[in-house]
């Protein structure tokens, strides 16, 4: 089955970013007098967009957020990773390359957690953009990640800028357990790569990396036959 295009995640895989969502939402949370460790965020948070983490760990310590609180929150988180992204290098040091190279072979999308806004100002500002022809945002799907939603639109969207092939030949990079189960939900082949859990945690793809420099068109068509 010929390869047909390649959806990546951001966060964990183009983007080194998940410690600065972390302080985001520390700082956020202790506005409420809530608490998220390291630990609990990379044990039972990573993966998820802003509303499930903010409601999740609320809930774990006692409260429910009216829905004027939750967007209070969602807007304070938002400012502070914004101001935190603005002064950081934050690109995963192969994926530049491997974007670039892809590019010019297959469709690119991306499927993501992360809000749209958040995703271009970081793809923008290393102009990364235009190599993506779909990109899928937290804030364009109503069930976030392990959910299949996001990488089924992405997929769908792909197909309508051409004939539309079976899942099977799109490819989904993923770093986390979560991102995974949504990309295999959705029908996607999927490549597991070690940037933020180790190979153990990612024992449900496909093929599993440990950076993209492997990553190319024979790598991918041999992942889809």
């Amino acid at each position: 089955m010929p390869l047909c295009g390649v959806v990546f995640d951001f966060d964990g895989v183009i983007a080194d970013t998940e410690a600065l969502h972390l302080r985001a939402y520390q700082d956020t949370l202790s506005h409420w007098n809530l608490s998220l460790s390291r630990s609990e965020y990379f044990a039972h948070y990573l993966g998820y967009d802003d509303v499930g983490v903010i409601n999740a760990v609320a809930h774990a310590q006692g409260r429910v957020l009216e829905e004027s609180e939750l967007n209070q929150l969602l807007a304070i988180k938002s400012r502070h990773f914004e101001t935190l992204i603005r002064d950081e290098d934050v690109l995963f040091p192969d994926c530049t390359e491997c974007i670039r190279r892809l590019s010019t072979q297959t469709k690119l999308a991306i499927a993501s957690g992360a809000l749209h806004h958040e995703i271009s100002q970081i793809l923008n500002a290393n102009e990364l953009q235009k190599y993506f022809e779909i990109i899928v945002a937290a804030d364009h799907v109503d069930h976030p990640k392990p959910a299949p939603d996001g990488y089924l639109q992405a997929v769908a969207q792909l197909g309508r800028r051409g004939t539309t092939p079976p899942a099977g030949c799109y490819v989904a990079i993923e770093d986390s357990r979560w991102g995974l189960e949504a990309a295999r939900a959705a029908g996607l082949k999927t490549i597991g790569i070690t940037n933020t859990y180790p190979a153990s945690s990612l024992s449900i793809a496909d093929t599993i990396v440990e950076n993209l420099d492997t990553v190319d068109q024979d790598f991918l068509n041999r992942l889809c036959s």
